[in-house]
């Protein structure tokens, strides 16, 4: 049944919360409990968030090595680690709606504490660690294999986690191109405030683009950035170029001829009676 808290706080629903954890607990006290901000008192999810930690980390290692039986140990350690980071945590939390679940005090509720990614993303490993207590290990990876089952759908493992620069680097690799030259153009600003603009230029596309930070390596990742994106249009160029020719060269081609087979009859053949005479 659902829950309502005093005042203006919110309703829990926690039936529609394990609804939509696929997990039905035993003992719902400790879902209550995983919902509970410090703030509101206790028991709150403190210790809940720090199990849940190391239950994700090992459930989502996991699924990734059922899912991805190709990727090497140095891969799927990077996959992991951003399938478990805050701004990932978070997203899973937004999908289940745990901001119009949680209790918070008074004022970190009204400071916007339900809206704030990493008390949510904690909740979310207190979820976890919940579900593990009640469950037990197998019960947390099913959860998990179908919170996460739209995210392993759409992820690339070999671009998921890499910064611009090493993309930028990685593509022109793969078609064997010498790296990008990253250049400074100017620095503005005193010396604990200063602004880069540096430049990154690929030669064998004619590529020369700008990238501006609060120090030499954010500059050199805008400018990776914007060099990926120019590379991109570059060779999408001759691609359509082909595609037109193909399409060009099919509608000039002449039809093939109609083969027909006559009869002898239509070819003029003398018939039998003619032949008897």
């Amino acid at each position: 049944m659902p829950q309502a808290e005093s005042g203006s706080g919110p309703v829990m629903n926690l039936e529609l919360v394990q609804e939509r954890l696929g997990y039905q607990f035993a003992d719902q006290s400790l879902l209550r409990q995983a919902l509970t901000h410090r703030s509101f008192g206790q028991p709150n999810n403190e210790r809940l968030e720090f199990l849940g930690d190391s239950v994700l980390n090992c459930a989502v290692a996991a699924l990734l090595y059922e899912h991805f039986n190709k990727l090497d140990e140095g891969d799927l350690s990077r996959v992991r680690a951003n399938l478990v980071r805050q701004q990932a945590l978070f997203e899973v939390a937004q999908r289940l709606e745990l901001s119009q679940h949680l209790l918070l005090g008074d004022g970190e509720r009204k400071s916007g504490g339900f809206r704030r990614p990493s008390i949510l993303a904690d909740a979310f490993e207190a979820l976890v660690g919940a579900v593990y207590l009640d469950g037990g290990f197998d019960a947390a990876r099913r959860s998990l294999r179908l919170l996460y089952a739209p995210v392993l759908h759409d992820l690339d493992p070999k671009t998921l986690g890499k910064d611009a620069k090493t993309l930028l680097q990685e593509s022109l690799q793969g078609k064997k191109l010498p790296l990008p030259v990253y250049t400074v153009v100017a620095t503005h600003g005193a010396a604990h405030a200063q602004l880069f603009e540096l430049e990154c230029t690929i030669p064998k596309f004619s590529i020369r683009v700008q990238g501006r930070g609060g120090s030499r390596r954010a500059a050199e990742q805008e400018a990776a950035k914007r060099a990926l994106e120019a590379l991109k249009a570059a060779e999408a160029v001759p691609k359509a170029r082909r595609a037109a020719r193909r399409r060009a060269s099919a509608a000039a081609a002449p039809a093939s001829p109609e083969v027909t087979t006559e009869s002898a009859d239509e070819k003029g053949a003398p018939s039998n009676e003619m032949s008897r005479g």
